[in-house]
């Protein structure tokens, strides 16, 4: 009997020591108050995105609930504001998955909200299946569509300066590839069902959101926007609800013992949002709320860029196919004139047409109708990337 119980208090001193020693997490320090400030924050209705967007809203922050359930999402922003005592919380419709989705999003923010300080790309899922582009589920919602909000909001963000871009991306970036050839194609993540290559692809995804961020940051060097990327930690969150019955039912009870909760994920995520004096790192990966050196992989800038210009070249086929017209009216305008400048700002999206006022705004647009729209169609894509 004595050995029997010896044996379950050395096994309970083990958790606590691995528990406390190992997975559980630092907390923010940061006492920062947000009135006046608006974030978004992307998978917002469960998990570690609701516990950030519950954080920023007691700090006093307007909060964007970014989210494809709208039943969900309006559920959690009740939630959200009950027990935060503020009302500016709010959801907006967003389907990571589809870029139709992410570009209605964009367009509806930038109509209806006049700043962005803090955008916190968190959303990810791991499973099988392809985006409504034909992308792989895991590489598209987790990379694709983030890359192509960011690039969409940049401008907004660098106007609201200073403001920060934080993405997730996991431990599991070390295990990820950016395999260029399969990058080039819509199908760069795996597409099998299996559970190890849903696996690769989701750490593909997040090595290449370690990439992008990385990339951004020397593309913004020198603005008033920081941007970080970092691992959670080991969280309990619904990122698995696509596994199979017999590996949720596996996962859960280890996921109960030694994982963090979704407030105890969520707060390195709030620490590269909040925390005073990071300006320097941007473009830096962390973890458990300290500076983490990333994997090789990583760290190599020249593959950054080749992978930033690769989903350049991809956006704009993308964008082409969607607009056959795109290269003929890019022609017209270049020519001049006032009819067909004109006739050209009809046709481009509503996007660029807020991008152009606001440009005109500050006085970056020149009155004549040619040389405006070759800044239009030619944006500085070292601050400002618009797909």
């Amino acid at each position: 009997m004595s050995a029997l119980l010896c044996l379950v208090a050395g096994a309970l001193c083990f958790y606590v020591i691995v528990y406390y020693g190992v997975f559980r997490g630092a907390r923010c320090s940061s006492s920062v108050k947000l009135n006046g400030k608006t974030a978004i924050v992307t998978g917002s209705n469960t998990g570690i995105g609701k516990a950030v967007a519950l954080d920023l809203a007691k700090r006093g922050a307007r909060v964007i609930l970014a989210c494809r359930n709208k039943d969900k999402a309006e559920a959690a922003a009740f939630d959200i504001r009950r027990e935060s005592g503020n009302n500016q919380v709010v959801f907006m419709q967003l389907d990571l998955a589809s870029f139709k989705s992410v570009r209605s999003f964009a367009e509806t923010f930038l109509k209806t909200e006049p700043r962005l300080d803090i955008l916190i790309n968190n959303a990810g899922v791991m499973g099988p299946g392809h985006t409504e582009d034909g992308f792989g589920m895991a590489f598209g919602v987790n990379h694709l569509g983030h890359f192509l909000l960011t690039n969409l909001l940049l401008e907004q963000l660098q106007q609201c300066g200073p403001s920060r871009v934080v993405t997730v991306a996991a431990l599991l970036h070390c295990f990820g590839s950016a395999h260029f050839p399969l990058l080039a194609s819509k199908n760069d993540s795996v597409s099998a069902q299996s559970t190890w290559q849903n696996l690769q692809a989701y750490c593909n995804s997040k090595l290449c959101n370690v990439l992008f961020t990385r990339e951004l940051a020397n593309r913004l060097e020198g603005s008033s926007v920081t941007c970080y990327s970092l691992h959670p930690g080991v969280v309990s969150t619904e990122l698995g609800r696509s596994m199979s019955l017999w590996q949720q039912l596996l996962l859960k009870p280890l996921a109960k013992l030694f994982f963090l909760d979704p407030e105890g994920g969520s707060q390195t995520i709030l620490h590269c949002a909040l925390q005073e004096g990071l300006q320097p790192l941007s473009g830096r990966y962390f973890s458990n709320c300290a500076l983490q050196q990333v994997g090789a992989k990583g760290r190599d800038d020249a593959l950054a860029k080749k992978l930033w210009e690769r989903r350049q070249r991809q956006r704009q086929q993308l964008r082409r196919q969607a607009s056959p017209d795109w290269d003929a009216a890019g022609k017209e305008g270049e020519a001049g004139g006032g009819e067909r400048c004109t006739r050209y700002r009809q046709d481009v999206s509503v996007f660029q047409h807020a991008a152009a006022r606001r440009q005109a705004a500050c006085g970056w647009v020149i009155c004549s109708a040619g040389r405006a729209l070759q800044r239009i169609t030619k944006p500085r894509l070292e601050t400002k990337v618009l797909w």
